[in-house]
């Protein structure tokens, strides 16, 4: 237990009393609750004070009558049962102490604050139950307000804070008395209980509280401890947590939680992932469209706190005063680690769930609105995340509150890394951008207006350099809605790796047949040096992906050339138009038998694409069972079967590409060769054409092949015709051995993938005897291989 750190402080550790001092005013309406127990001797206070100004010769009369007055001042709380004292500025949040809880909270415009206490009952009742005025002499340091309550009722309460000042929109200010908001450092977050249903008034945006935590752990780690794999041994899953078993065909006692999702996690070892990647999981709300429509946010790319974890994932939803939700995620990662699975968050530092100047005043923005956001001079919120609203990321303040939110994620939570949405935000100037406030010096050429793209971003070096940090996997989604594209380019320190969109773009053209591509979906293969190996980054910087949650699914991306996204209710204007997709002839799921054999081919074209490339491969929750969508790709706002994990379907399609995308994995992870350290040299890997050693890189080449020596396999080959026609390919001759397949996306499963338990095996491999025999392999169109080099015996 943490021992109080303030007791040699020389302000007085007891607050002074609310009362008739001049800072304090009437509050504007707001929710009801009880007085606070302290009475009014504030002008005595301010009196002792000035005696301690006093002459030397009266001073120790003095010193005796404050001592006595400080005894007579006491403040309580909770009916007595709580000491309120003036606590101290450090750390911020609410943090469990000996003997009760010190608050601290940054805002830097506030007039006036006060500590606002709530029962669970009274929360939904939308009732204060305590209220406890901060005194700006007693109670702030600096631009921290803070205070202790000293008692163990405390831990059985809930907290927020109520702010007044200036209510000035264009000047960037929304303090607000008529609101209590949450702490940007509360540790869990208490509203709603039940994921989508509004509160029992209809309220989809009741009041909300967050956690008084405890000073002990309620949960047993069991000694677990960070899988630390290398980057280059990484095969992500990225998944939503609540789709994940959210479908009555999970059969899990829970679905759609932490806990559910614990029952399924054999299931990700078994596919050969040993890292997932969550879709948010801090607390949204998914109620956020649903006053004015049917919508949900699904997703929950909308945060409102990014230190508590989604509390209605949790199997209690909020019981507890919130606490069940972290144990629960805690569970959730425990047990991922104990079966080899990494977990990487995917993080939302771009924007808020606050919106515009339209949106609710919920934390932030009431708060310290002009910190927190990136404004423009009349208060107009910059909007670089399509959402609204931009995080004020390299502010002084707010950086140093990502990193403590990162911190804690690692330190208290476990979690192995993080995915940034939208990371290109994060290398912007922030408003009122000020050199020497940001880097402690004046620089050079200081006209850096709001938002420019910054060289060095103080939070990436920040991140990239802090030493609870070193170690974790920090990944960039390059780019952001304001047209800031620095996928290649992001700033690195080495350490960042990034989504790499242009290994998608290209691996969608070159796959399909588009002319024109076979150079750079050769780069693809390699890693993409020309993006990474001037910045002296590695191959495993590079995640690579075809699909991920935004975009078409792997089936729908060879079933549609148009998105269908009326369901979303914008008209079909949401969502990218230029998929880069290609139906194989014919639009929509029902097709003819020719069309359906091409898209199982190309589906694994794909996969083989992903698993054989130099890099980390990253696929999404389904793609392995050939989920649809239907054409939309823009699902963030369906809460049913479009976004659930169909685990009836994966079952019927056990078979065929599941069966084919677990073996490939597990092929991956066999390959030393697939997994570099560095880029292949040309000892390692060899081009090959129609003819070995002769690659074709013409504008209208659709063959690519290398082959590649490992020390697990000897070596491999791979090759890839994504022309309409067939081909026969010659293999590079190697006396003494022979090449075997293993992997044709032209046959039909389970000869797509020859495992050596294979039944059949040895009567399928004769078959192409004759072509083997001669050092030639027939390939139909749009297919690919993977031969292994055997003893010639």
């Amino acid at each position: 237990m943490a021992q109080l750190p303030f007791v040699s402080a020389a302000r007085p550790l007891l607050a002074a009393p609310a009362g008739r001092g001049p800072w304090q005013r009437q509050w504007r309406g707001g929710a009801p609750g009880r007085a606070n127990a302290a009475g009014g001797a504030g002008a005595r206070v301010r009196a002792a004070a000035a005696r301690r100004a006093a002459p030397a010769a009266v001073e120790a009369v003095a010193d005796e009558e404050d001592e006595e007055e400080v005894v007579e001042e006491e403040r309580y709380a909770l009916g007595g049962a709580c000491r309120v004292l003036a606590g101290m500025p450090a750390p911020l949040g609410a943090t469990a102490l000996d003997g009760g809880v010190n608050f601290a909270v940054y805002s830097s415009g506030a007039s006036a604050a006060s500590l606002c206490l709530f029962t669970p009952g009274d929360l939904e009742a939308d009732t204060v139950t305590e209220e406890v005025p901060l005194d700006p002499l007693f109670n702030r340091t600096g631009n921290v307000w803070h205070v202790f309550i000293e008692g163990k009722q405390v831990h059985d309460m809930l907290y927020g804070y109520r702010f007044d000042g200036v209510f000035a929109p264009e000047r960037g200010q929304y303090y607000d008395v008529s609101n209590v908001v949450v702490d940007p450092y509360a540790k869990a977050v208490v509203s709603r209980g039940k994921y989508g249903a509004p509160a029992p008034d209809g309220d989809c945006w009741p009041q909300m509280a967050g956690m008084v935590p405890l000073p002990y752990s309620t949960f047993d780690w069991q000694g677990d401890l960070p899988l630390k794999y290398h980057q280059k041994d990484v095969v992500i899953y990225e998944m939503h947590l609540r789709g994940f078993t959210k479908h009555d065909s999970s059969k899990t006692k829970h679905p759609g939680t932490y806990i559910g999702a614990v029952s399924k996690l054999d299931y990700l070892k078994e596919l050969g992932v040993n890292c997932v990647e969550l879709m948010p999981c801090h607390e949204f709300n998914e109620l956020e469209y649903f006053s004015s429509s049917s919508k949900m946010n699904f997703w929950g790319y909308s945060t409102i706190n990014f230190f508590s974890p989604m509390a209605r994932y949790s199997s209690g939803g909020t019981s507890n005063y919130g606490r069940d939700s972290i144990n629960e995620f805690k569970f959730f990662v425990r047990e991922a680690h104990k079966r080899g699975i990494e977990v990487i968050m995917d993080v939302v530092f771009n924007h808020t769930a606050e919106g515009n100047e339209k949106g609710p005043i919920l934390s932030f923005r009431g708060i310290d609105n002009s910190t927190y956001y990136m404004l423009a001079p009349k208060g107009e919120f910059y909007n670089y995340s399509g959402c609204g609203n931009t995080f004020n990321c390299n502010h002084p303040v707010v950086r140093e509150f990502i990193v403590d939110c990162l911190r804690y994620w690692v330190t208290e939570m476990h979690v192995d890394g993080f995915r940034f949405d939208l990371a290109s935000i994060m290398t912007r100037a922030c408003s009122l951008w000020d050199p020497v406030n940001v880097y402690g010096g004046p620089m050079e050429g200081n006209m850096i207006t709001t938002g420019t793209p910054l060289a060095t971003p103080p939070l990436v070096d920040m991140i990239s350099n802090d030493p609870i940090l070193g170690g974790v996997k920090l990944i960039a989604e390059a780019w952001d809605a304001g047209g800031l594209y620095q996928v290649g380019q992001f700033p690195h320190w080495n350490i960042w790796s990034e989504w790499n969109g242009k290994y998608r773009d290209t691996v969608r053209q070159f796959i399909k047949g588009t002319d024109g591509f076979a150079g750079a979906f050769a780069e693809c293969l390699c890693g993409s040096p020309q993006l990474y190996q001037a910045g002296g980054r590695k191959p495993w910087h590079s995640v690579n992906f075809v699909c991920a949650h935004d975009g078409f699914t792997l089936a729908d991306l060879v079933t549609y050339n148009n998105k269908y996204n009326l369901s979303n209710g914008e008209d079909n204007r949401d969502g990218e138009n230029h998929n880069l997709s290609w139906n194989c002839g014919e639009e929509g799921e029902f097709a003819s038998l020719s069309v359906r054999r091409l898209r199982k081919r190309q589906m694994r074209n794909f996969f083989v694409c992903l698993m054989v490339s130099q890099g980390v491969p990253m696929f999404y929750m389904g793609d392995e069972y050939g989920h649809t969508k239907g054409g939309n790709n823009n699902t963030y706002c369906h809460d049913h079967y479009v976004n659930y994990f169909r685990w009836d379907k994966k079952e019927e399609q056990s078979s065929d590409l599941y069966r084919f995308c677990r073996l490939m994995t597990k092929f991956r992870r066999e390959c030393e060769s697939l997994g570099l350290e560095d880029f292949p040299t040309s000892e390692q890997l060899h081009w090959h054409g129609h003819q070995p050693g002769k690659p074709d890189w013409s504008e209208g080449s659709r063959f690519v092949a290398f082959s590649m020596k490992d020390e697990t396999k000897g070596e491999i080959y791979v090759a890839f015709n994504t022309s309409h026609l067939p081909v026969v390919v010659g293999l590079p001759p190697r006396p003494g051995f022979r090449w075997e397949p293993v992997v044709d996306t032209g046959k039909a499963a389970p000869y797509d993938f020859l495992t050596d338990d294979l039944p059949d095996r040895a009567l399928t491999v004769n078959q192409f005897s004759h072509f083997l025999n001669s050092n030639l392999y027939p390939m139909l169109s749009y297919s690919s291989i993977i031969l292994v080099l055997r003893p010639d015996v």
